[in-house]
């Protein structure tokens, strides 16, 4: 588990519209991840980025301090400059070992999370490490940890009640936008067709709202959404020229630049010059500083949550040390679990051993004595061999796995 380092940027330390500047761009992420693993010998690496965090989980048995970081974050060239660089690295959380393992546990459980008790964190986590495993960039090691992380949430949301009455972001910005009190025919904009803008969207259909345009970069996405939804969908391309009026834009992709720029937004309005509302759920936002500045808006962002989310900790407290004993408890078994795997890997060659070793009695030590047996003799010892064959395979790696145990 030493090997086990986590570098984490999170709302606790670093305000959530400058997070947005840590987010890498989803065209060029495989490709960035797989440098900086090759760049600094990491044997495996994962990150995640949601609405309140950006992390990255790594197996490496070098040192990883501030240093590190600085020099991990300025060759993933994200367009940061030393300044920035500086003051978020020193604003960063750095665990390794059995911390790295309790920040993860306390994460997928939504310990950490801007809103306690929301369950979409560990779908966001999942999300990410299956990305990262499909591009080639994570092994045995943060297998084994995402099992444990995965079997140690569900058991929180189980026999906690952490996620009573379920919050998450999305539904408190839907709160935020139902005391706007909006006709059912209020046409909504939704930009994005991710799991955020289908959650969100699920409220709207819910509580009777149905007139939805959809745009998104794959066209597919948006029109898997506007099905949903009876809605249209439409290339994001096509945002610059929509011209149909709307009023409301709900905003939530992972582009790292604005979406909704002063142009478009003039655009969108067609003249309409009535105050709007835009529901930006991205980090960093889509919606560029100047619309705001510029356009009477009601904007609800995730920032604006803050204090919501403080209420929903505090009514949720008496929970969090029950979830903690379900973490110390998890982890004291993986630590188990790590020992017997290390045991497995170190004595994977016994099979292959063995089977050498019969291979030669049979083929060379013994092949005179075997050829003057009649056959049935030949099969009795046949079954006697791959007996005892079994037998010093399994036995050994048992022992082991006791005397370390134990010990």
């Amino acid at each position: 588990m030493k090997y086990l380092k986590v570098i984490a940027f999170t709302h606790k330390q670093i305000e959530l519209k400058e997070l947005g500047k840590l987010v890498i761009c989803e065209e060029n992420l495989t490709a960035k991840l797989h440098e900086v693993k090759a760049e600094f010998g990491i044997s495996e690496l994962f990150y995640v980025a949601t609405c309140n965090r950006v992390e990255f989980v790594l197996i490496t048995p070098q040192l990883v301090d501030k240093a590190f970081a600085t020099k991990f974050i300025q060759k993933l060239n994200i367009g940061l400059c030393s300044h920035h660089t500086g003051l978020f690295v020193e604003a960063a959380s750095i665990y390794e070992d059995r911390e790295a393992l309790n920040h993860l546990l306390r994460m997928s459980c939504s310990l950490e999370s801007l809103v306690v008790g929301e369950k979409e964190i560990l779908a966001q986590l999942r999300k990410a490490y299956d990305n990262c495993r499909e591009a080639g960039l994570t092994g045995d090691g943060l297998r084994m940890f995402m099992n444990c992380v995965v079997k140690t949430a569900k058991e929180v949301y189980t026999h906690t009640g952490i996620a009573k009455n379920p919050i998450s972001v999305v539904s408190l910005a839907y709160r935020k936008l139902k005391d706007l009190k909006l006709c059912s025919n209020a046409r909504i904009l939704i930009i994005g067709a991710g799991e955020t803008n289908q959650n969100i969207s699920k409220y709207l259909q819910k509580h009777k709202f149905s007139n939805f345009a959809v745009f998104n970069r794959t066209l597919s996405k948006a029109q898997k959404l506007a099905k949903d939804l009876n809605g249209q969908a439409f290339e994001l391309s096509a945002l610059k020229d929509y011209n149909k009026g709307f009023d409301v834009i709900i905003t939530c992709t992972s582009a790292v630049e604005p979406i909704i720029t002063p142009e478009i937004y003039a655009t969108l309005l067609n003249g309409d010059t009535s105050k709007k509302t835009i529901v930006d759920l991205a980090i960093p936002n889509d919606t560029a500083p100047e619309v705001l500045e510029q356009f009477p808006v009601n904007f609800i962002e995730v920032f604006s949550l803050n204090e919501v989310a403080k209420r929903n900790l505090h009514e949720r407290y008496q929970e969090l040390s029950h979830a903690e004993t379900i973490i110390d408890q998890n982890i004291a078994e993986f630590c188990v679990t790590l020992k017997q795997r290390k045991i497995e890997l170190a004595m994977r060659q016994v099979p292959e051993k063995i089977k050498e070793i019969r291979n030669t009695a049979i083929n060379s030590v013994f092949a005179e004595e075997l050829l003057g047996m009649d056959q049935q003799s030949r099969e009795v010892l046949e079954k006697v061999i791959n007996y005892m064959e079994k037998k010093y395979i399994s036995v050994p790696m048992i022992m082991a796995k006791d005397i370390l145990i134990n010990n």
